[in-house]
Formats: C-alpha cells, sequence, structure tokens
C-alpha cells in the first residue's frame, strides 16, 4: 500500500477515534457530571406542557331541584395578529353577529400591529352560539376562497385570525331570587356573600396543574381536576319568591329604607326563605356598590341592630323559666321606673296602673319588663341571655354574620341602666337570625334549634345531609308552652292585625328608636314582629324587620299586618290546614 495513503488512514483513524473518545466522554460527563441535573430538567420542560386544570363550580339548588346557581360556558373571541388577517371581513363579521361597531373594531385591528399586540380581543363574554356562528363562517370562507371576493385593499375575503377562547361563567337564572342568601361570584373570579362566599372552598372544587406529555404512551397520566361540590338548600322557592314579593310591596307602601323577612321551621332550623331588600340581580354583580353601602347591607337578616320590644318575649321567658315571676304575677305601673340613675318610660310615656304579666306583655309595658330583669339580677339575667346565645354569631352558612353585642357586667362599657334597657331591646344589638334561633326555643317546647340553609352537600356522587343541631335548653318546655299561650291570648284580645282567620298565632310587636350620635331619634325607628304557629303545633316561625318605615313608626301598625299578609301564604304553600280541621283529622 501506498505509504502516503497508509499515513492518511492512519490519521483519520486517529482523528475518528479521537472523537468517539470525546463523544463517549462527553456521554458520561453528561449522566454523572454537574450539567446531568440541568440537562434532565430541561428535558422535562420539552416534554409536554403544563395545563392549568379549573373544574367546575358546583351547583347551587332549592329544596325541591330548582337550580338557582350554575354555569355555562362563554368564549374569548379574538384576533391572532400573528398571521396574515383581513381587518375588513373580520370587523364586517364582528358587527354582524356580535354586534359590535364595524368602525372601531377596523380601525383598532389595523392599528394593533404598531401597537406590538399579539392578540386582538373582539369579545370576553361571547356566547356559544355567537362562537359557532364565527367558526362556521370561518370554515366556509376557508373552503371556497375564489367564491369570498376581496374586500377594499384587494384582499381575499377571509376570517383566518379567529380564535376562541372557552371557560365557564357563574349564572344565576332566577336573578335576584334568594340573591342574599346565595351571594354571587365575581370576574376575577372571587366569591362574595352569602352561601357562595361560606362554601366557597367546597363550591369551587380542587384546582390542578398538570403536566401533559408529548409520548402518546404516557397519555394516561393526564388526570382531571376534583369537581366542586353542589348544594341543596333548605330554601323553598315559591315560598322567598312570595316572601319577596309581600317584603317589596310592605317596604314600598310604608316608605322604609330596607328590611327583610325570614322564615324558619322551628322544630329543625331550617331557613324556607330569606328575603332582604333592597336585592340585586347578582348576574350583574359589578353594580354591587351602586346598591349596597355600610349603611345598606347585602342581607340584612344577619346585620344587627336593636330589636325593641320583640326582645321582651326573652325577657320574659327567663323570668318566668327563672320563677320570678307567673303569668298572673301583678305590678303597679306608675309610669316610671328609676334604674342606675336613668328613668324608664313608657312607649306612651302613661302609667298604666295594675298589670299582670299577660298585661304588661300584651301592652308592651317598658318599665314593667324593666322591673321583670330587675327583679331577676343581673346575674340570672345575663346567664340566660347567654343562653339564648347573644353576643356569638349562629353559625348559619352565609359569609360576613356579624354576632351583634351583649354588653355583661363587668364590661367597660356595661351600666347598671343596661340591665333596665337590655330587657325591651334597647342597648343590645342583635341580628335577626340571631332573635330566630333565640325564639325557636318558645316555639320547641324549650329546645333552641341552629338556623341553617343548606340542606344538604353533594360531593362525588354522594348526598350528605345536615342535621338537626339543639344548640341549647335555654328553657323549659313547660315555660315556653306558657309563654306561646300568653303571647296568644294577647294578640287575640287586643285583636292584632298580625292575626290569620282559622289559625291561632303567638307573637310579639317592635319598635326600636334608632340610636344617633346625639341620642335615641322617635322620628327614625325599627318595626319588627315575630310570631309563630299554629300556636299548638309550631310549623313556623316569622320575623319580620322594616328599616326606618315613614308611614308610621310603630310595629303594631307596620310589621303585623305583613307578618298576617306572609302566614296567609304561607299556610297555603305549607299546605296546613286551618286548626280545627287540623284538629279533628288528628282527633281518635
Amino acid at each position: 500500500m501506498n505509504a502516503r495513503l497508509t499515513r492518511r488512514y492512519l490519521t483519520l483513524g486517529a482523528i475518528f477515534t479521537l472523537v468517539g473518545i470525546m463523544i463517549v466522554g462527553r456521554m458520561v460527563s453528561i449522566q454523572v457530571g454537574p450539567e446531568k441535573e440541568i440537562f434532565i430538567e430541561q428535558g422535562e420542560i420539552y416534554s409536554g406542557e403544563l395545563y392549568d386544570l379549573i373544574p367546575s363550580r358546583g351547583k347551587i339548588y332549592d329544596r325541591w331541584g330548582n337550580l338557582l346557581a350554575g354555569n355555562e360556558t362563554i368564549y374569548e373571541i379574538g384576533v391572532n395578529l400573528t398571521g396574515e388577517i383581513n381587518p375588513e371581513t373580520i370587523a364586517l363579521a364582528a358587527q354582524m353577529i356580535l354586534g359590535k361597531d364595524y368602525n372601531q373594531v377596523l380601525s383598532e385591528l389595523q392599528a394593533a400591529p404598531s401597537q406590538g399586540l399579539r392578540l386582538y380581543v373582539l369579545d370576553n363574554y361571547g356566547t356559544e352560539e355567537e362562537a359557532r356562528q364565527l367558526e362556521e363562517l370561518k370554515k366556509q370562507m376557508a373552503s371556497n376562497p375564489a367564491e369570498n371576493g376581496t374586500s377594499s385593499d384587494g384582499k381575499p375575503h377571509s376570517l383566518a385570525g379567529i380564535e376562541f377562547k372557552s371557560r365557564q361563567q357563574r349564572v344565576y337564572p332566577e336573578k335576584n331570587l334568594a340573591a342574599n342568601v346565595l351571594g354571587f361570584l365575581n370576574q376575577e373570579p372571587r366569591s362574595v356573600y352569602g352561601v357562595e362566599g361560606f362554601y366557597d372552598g367546597l363550591l369551587s372544587g380542587v384546582r390542578k396543574e398538570y403536566w401533559a406529555p408529548n409520548d402518546p404512551n404516557r397519555a394516561t397520566e393526564l388526570q382531571g381536576p376534583t369537581e366542586g361540590a353542589s348544594l341543596i338548600l333548605t330554601i323553598d322557592r315559591e315560598i322567598q319568591a312570595a316572601v319577596e314579593v309581600i317584603l317589596d310591596a310592605a317596604i314600598q307602601q310604608n316608605g322604609a329604607h330596607g328590611g327583610t323577612i325570614i322564615v324558619m321551621q322551628p322544630r329543625t332550623g331550617e331557613i324556607l326563605a330569606m328575603a332582604s331588600a333592597p336585592r340585586l340581580n347578582i348576574n350583574e354583580y359589578w353594580r354591587v356598590l351602586d346598591v349596597f353601602d355600610e349603611e345598606q347591607v347585602f342581607n340584612m337578616a344577619i346585620r344587627s341592630y336593636e330589636p325593641g320590644s320583640v326582645f321582651k318575649v326573652i325577657t320574659m321567658a327567663s323570668a318566668l323559666d327563672n320563677g320570678t315571676v307567673k303569668p298572673d304575677t301583678t305590678f303597679i305601673d306608675t309610669g316610671v321606673l328609676q334604674v342606675g340613675g336613668i328613668s324608664i318610660y313608657n312607649w306612651d310615656r302613661g302609667a298604666w296602673g295594675p298589670q299582670t304579666m299577660l298585661g304588661c306583655m300584651q301592652h308592651s309595658l317598658n318599665v314593667c319588663l324593666a322591673w321583670v330583669s330587675t327583679e331577676m339580677g343581673a346575674a340570672d339575667y345575663y346567664k340566660y341571655m347567654q343562653a339564648f346565645g347573644f353576643g356569638r354569631p349562629t353559625g348559619i352558612e352565609l359569609d360576613l354574620e356579624v354576632s351583634g353585642h351583649l354588653k355583661m357586667p363587668g364590661d367597660p362599657d356595661w351600666y347598671e341602666a343596661d340591665l333596665a334597657t337590655n330587657a325591651f331591646g334597647q342597648g343590645i344589638t342583635v341580628t335577626p337570625v340571631q332573635m330566630l334561633m333565640a325564639i325557636s326555643a318558645v316555639a320547641n317546647d324549650g329546645q333552641m334549634v341552629a338556623p341553617h340553609v343548606v340542606r344538604s352537600v353533594v360531593d362525588r356522587e354522594r348526598q350528605y345531609a345536615t342535621s338537626v343541631q339543639v344548640v341549647g335548653t335555654p328553657i323549659s318546655a313547660k315555660t315556653a308552652h306558657t309563654l306561646t299561650d300568653m303571647l296568644a291570648v294577647s294578640l287575640e284580645e287586643e285583636a292584632s292585625t298580625a292575626l290569620v282567620p282559622g289559625y291561632r298565632i303567638a307573637g310579639k310587636t317592635g319598635t326600636a328608636e334608632i340610636a344617633t350620635p346625639t341620642g335615641y331619634s322617635s322620628n327614625m325607628t325599627n318595626a319588627s314582629f315575630v310570631g309563630w304557629g299554629p300556636a299548638d303545633d309550631p310549623q313556623f316561625l316569622v320575623y319580620v324587620w322594616l328599616e326606618k318605615p315613614t308611614s308610621s313608626p310603630w310595629g303594631s301598625v307596620v310589621a303585623a299586618p305583613v307578618f298576617s299578609q306572609v302566614v296567609q301564604r304561607l299556610v297555603v304553600l305549607m299546605n296546613l290546614p286551618p286548626d280545627p280541621v287540623r284538629q279533628s283529622m288528628a282527633a281518635p
């Protein structure tokens, strides 16, 4: 062999051998050297894509399965500006299908490239039908480009570049019905108020990030997120709708600032209706600040206020149970009582003379009830107030429930006079829901039940029912029956406008002057009524509160007839026969 060729072959062999050794060495160094982790990490990055998987939010139903909150698919409809597009065609399609302004869309599309935009958004809230129409038109134009003609700039008509990105949006098919109970999900999205806020973690499910491999053999590794649980409320849609109509009419007729009506089953604590006004169509949640502020809260049922004379039910229940008084205990009302350096007067500044406890409740005498609480003494009186649950939240499944304020002996803001004024609902703040819970003890044989708006939770095809929670027995069954009879007789003897023909009702009015920085104003009041029935077997407990009525300041004039209207609808919707019929059916 030629020596020259031999040297060439040997040289090339040496070079290839050296290169091979270098390659092998590099491969070994990559696998065991410090670069190993970097290459593995980069390999993982390019081996697939990261997806943010958002679960469907759980739905909300009333007790009969009527949908109150659900989801619908909406689309972000945009134009990808990185490719060739025809602005005139797109602007025309946006005008015809999306209702956009042709000239505005055209000018913005033509100016977008110079602004460095990669995506121009035509609509953030496109419907499924709008997206379908655009997609079909886009495909039709792409399949027959020769037949489409050209725009004024000579470009072929085309919808190339239009893209769709779907997402879910919360919808409330009943609009403002039970809006104060539901709350809403805003654009962020963030849940606000009601059961939406209280149960956000449960409703929203578990959001997950998943690495989707490009290798089809590993595609089974991709798993979906945990879907949100659904809620079945205790709310009865028909009762809720009827109560909201009554409340709205009462506010308008009486010139009230706002109000609430709550209907509860006193044996179970189930809230059958919770109306609050004003209300908002929660599909238009962005208007919330136009309707509500610090003075006008989203849900009046969990707002605190001084309840006035409806609180006398609690004071009398405590005194009867404690043995301080009996129904026929006599009190001589002189029209004024001095306690802790202040003078307590009746609502009419009058002296009513000798009265039994029945008369004190019937005529709603502040002086008498203040005497009752002072006879009990602070230690016993406030022991009962705590047993009834005042000063702490009820735990109802509604976001932003407040606790009210119960001043106790020893607190820096408590004075001896508070013992007297608290007895008739002044100097103490409560929520309507707290009052319902406390008075449920009177309507439920002494047992106090926790109010709740969620009947059951449906999670992963399993349904979990909410059980009745007896949160205390502040009074005996005997006391509860005695007071119920007293309050029924009281309404009957005064021929109250709260009465409902055919049904024996127990209840109490309330009129509370509203505190201002300079004292209590007789020109502004809270008018309330609480009642339950049928008196011998309570099936409903109703609380009515109208804030700042202008037609009359008195609960007996403003709130009592509203209660009667509610009950007249309730007995029909709950299929409760009149007392004589019911009692004859129950007789052996």
